[in-house]
C-alpha cells in the first residue's frame, strides 16, 4: 500500500512541474522579472567589487531601483518595440 501512495503522490507533482515550466516559458511578466533580477545581481556584483565586500542582495536591489530601474525599463521597452 505504501508503494501505491508514493506513485500517486509523485504524479501530481510532475503535472505541477510541467504546468509551472509552461507558465514560466509563456509568461512575459515572469520573463521581465528574470531579466530585472539578472540586472540586480550584476549591479550587486559590481558594487560589491567597488566596496571590496559583499553588499548583499537587499542593498543592491534598493540601490538599483533608485539609480537604474527607470532607465533600464525604458531602454528595454525601446529595444523590444523594434
Amino acid at each position: 500500500m505504501s508503494d501505491d501512495k508514493k506513485d500517486m503522490s509523485a504524479e501530481p507533482q510532475t503535472v505541477m512541474n510541467t504546468s509551472t515550466r509552461d507558465f514560466t516559458q509563456r509568461s512575459s511578466l515572469y520573463q521581465e522579472f528574470l531579466a530585472e533580477r539578472e540586472e540586480i545581481l550584476r549591479h550587486k556584483w559590481l558594487e560589491s567589487e567597488k566596496k571590496g565586500k559583499d553588499i548583499g542582495f537587499e542593498r543592491a536591489l534598493l540601490d538599483w531601483i533608485r539609480k537604474h530601474r527607470e532607465s533600464w525599463r525604458t531602454a528595454r521597452n525601446t529595444r523590444s518595440k523594434k
